[in-house]
């Protein structure tokens, strides 16, 4: 049983939801988000959709003017400095809404009440944010994608505190959840570090769970979201991930966690072992052994994966896909450890795209 106090209750139906969906190179998906947007079971003088384009190359802006021609709910607007944090931020201060929520061009929602099931679990007056679950459980997925799908959700896929697979409702920390908010969250404790081109989310949710402020995870406001097409592009995603990892752990050193470094040891742990075999007699064994460990770990992990899915089609691709995980982030991690000044590099950068240099 939610402790939710049911005395505080907001007015649904006169609260304005702003969605706001930072893109960049989104043509293959942003049109058909749109859709089941506008399609949901709500007045549509009541919502807004504000894609915020990071400087896209592709279609994005031609495909969203379109529709935007149609339905009066949908601005877009633009985003100069591209990376998401900004984005958001571009899109919560034009938003006219009392609760905002972040939403990415690449997605599926997989009902037509997805605003009315919103509103009303903002309907306890005490809820500042509401968290929702995030599979890449999709319509027309490829084998590959269903993989990294069934990977991701499993116990050696994901970071195993975050709640993004649960399916119980609850009051919850934001950190890993947290994807709409009431505006007075914002003012509160400002917006979204754009520092970050990665976890702006992680960072942004744990202030808020700092300032105290409340989260119910709702498995009724869940969004499916794409997975990357190829190992390439799930490896560049997870590196990205790392990167992030780090410098939220600069910015927050208490938020230091083994579980969440977990992939740079082992990284770290194949680099050793692999200088050792090039410089100390025998050092070969431990590589050998090193090697022998990780395959029985990420075989187990495949055939578990691919039986509690119940997709055994999956299991060639499972041990590809594990490893695109772990490397991807490990890499990540260890680089932006290494190379600190990419960070500071870009502050300057951003700065004086803001001043008109």
């Amino acid at each position: 049983m939610l402790d939710l106090d049911p005395g505080r209750v907001a007015d649904v139906d006169q609260t304005l939801i702003s969605v706001v969906i930072p893109v960049r190179n989104e043509s293959r998906h942003i049109a058909a988000t749109l859709q089941m947007l506008l399609a949901q079971d709500f007045d549509p003088g009541q919502f807004e959709l504000l894609v915020v384009d990071g400087n896209s190359t592709d279609d994005t802006c031609t495909l969203v003017r379109r529709l935007a021609q149609q339905h009066p709910q949908i601005r877009l607007l633009p985003n100069p400095w591209q990376w998401s944090s900004a984005g958001r931020n571009v899109g919560v201060r034009a938003a006219r809404g009392q609760i905002i929520v972040i939403i990415d061009g690449h997605c599926q929602i997989p009902t037509q009440q997805y605003f009315q099931h919103l509103a009303e679990a903002f309907a306890d007056a005490s809820i500042d944010i509401v968290g929702r679950p995030q599979p890449l459980t999709v319509e027309g997925a490829s084998v590959l994608q269903k993989a990294i799908a069934a990977a991701r959700a499993s116990r050696i896929g994901h970071h195993p505190d975050s709640l993004i697979y649960s399916n119980r409702a609850q009051i919850a920390p934001a950190m890993s959840v947290g994807a709409a908010y009431r505006r007075r969250v914002f003012d509160k404790i400002g917006y979204f570090d754009e520092q970050f081109d990665a976890c702006e989310d992680v960072d942004f949710n744990y202030r808020a769970d700092r300032a105290g402020l409340r989260c119910l995870f709702d498995p009724k406001v869940a969004v499916h979201y794409f997975p990357r097409r190829t190992l390439h592009q799930l490896f560049h995603q997870l590196a990205r991930y790392g990167r992030g990892r780090i410098r939220m752990l600069r910015k927050h050193p208490e938020t230091f966690s083994w579980k969440s470094l977990a992939p740079a040891a082992v990284v770290g742990s194949f680099a050793c072992a692999l200088a050792l075999a090039c410089t100390v007699p025998y050092g070969w064994v431990l590589l050998l052994v090193l090697t022998n460990g990780y395959a029985l770990l990420i075989g187990l992990g495949s055939v578990c994966t691919a039986i509690s899915s119940r997709q055994l089609a999956l299991l060639p691709w499972l041990p590809l896909v594990f490893l695109g995980i772990h490397f991807g982030a490990g890499f990540g991690l260890w680089r932006e450890w290494i190379c600190g000044w990419f960070r500071t590099s870009q502050a300057p950068r951003l700065e004086q795209v803001r001043a008109g240099n």
